[in-house]
């Protein structure tokens, strides 16, 4: 008989202790996700009704993001896996996102073009975050032009355990993204980061204001993607939420 056994983590945060962390050396190679679990990914960022019209990309470690199904409704889905604000370039981030159709407009290239210059390999991390910020300078990029989400709804997301850490971590952490270029925490009257209330992430035209989901929402999105959590376990022990044991 298979029991499943849920781990406390799936409803309780951030496991800092799962497979990667900041004592291995940050690797500035990424290695491909497999297709079918990157875009199972992808889509889990999204609410369930925008999923099956969505525009889903997935990672060409040699090349970028490229184009894996053509949506209808004007969200764009994908995984992220560099963090250009951080000056170092690491292998073990994976943040599903998806973004709307105005967030898709301004947003979504320019995280595809800072995949394609990390990719590139004439950059180092400071060489990129100056490059990204001289396009927005420039007009080459710009803010989104009106108020907007950005959904990054997936119970699977591994990313920088908090500001200012070296450390990833694995987290259970739904939560909305709302634009606000260039605001300033104290604008809104911000909570410190990754709490109960609203906070202010991200850089200058890049910044959002997040709102985590509650906590019953929370516990519905992972009983709602147990397929995925089982998926993510066979193909990366770094993203697995799940203890399976067979007797």
């Amino acid at each position: 008989m298979k029991f499943i056994l849920w781990v406390v983590l799936l409803f309780f945060g951030a496991c800092e202790s799962c497979a990667v962390s900041a004592q291995d050396s940050p690797a500035s190679k990424l290695d491909p996700l497999p297709k079918t679990l990157e875009t199972h990914l992808a889509l889990s960022a999204a609410p369930p009704y925008l999923r099956a019209q969505a525009t889903v990309y997935i990672l060409d470690p040699t090349k970028g993001y490229v184009l894996e199904r053509q949506g209808t409704n004007g969200f764009t889905c994908y995984v992220q896996r560099t963090d250009y604000t951080r000056e170092d370039y690491r292998n073990d981030l994976v943040v599903p996102e998806c973004q709307d159709p105005e967030g898709s407009r301004t947003i979504a290239p320019v995280e595809f073009e800072i995949e394609r210059l990390r990719i590139e390999g004439k950059l180092n991390p400071k060489q990129l975050k100056e490059e990204i910020e001289h396009k927005f300078e420039t007009g080459v990029f710009h803010p989104p032009a009106r108020p907007g989400i950005a959904y990054m709804l997936s119970p699977i997301a591994r990313l920088y355990a908090g500001p200012g850490s070296q450390r990833t971590a694995l987290m259970n952490m739904p939560h909305f993204m709302f634009f606000a270029p260039n605001i300033k925490a104290e604008d809104v009257g911000a909570a410190p980061p990754m709490g109960l209330y609203p906070y202010v992430i991200g850089s200058g035209p890049m910044k959002y204001i997040i709102l985590n989901v509650g906590e019953t929402e929370k516990a519905q999105i992972g009983r709602e993607s147990a397929d995925l959590l089982m998926e993510a376990c066979r193909h990366r022990a770094d993203l697995c939420f799940l203890v399976t044991t067979t007797q």
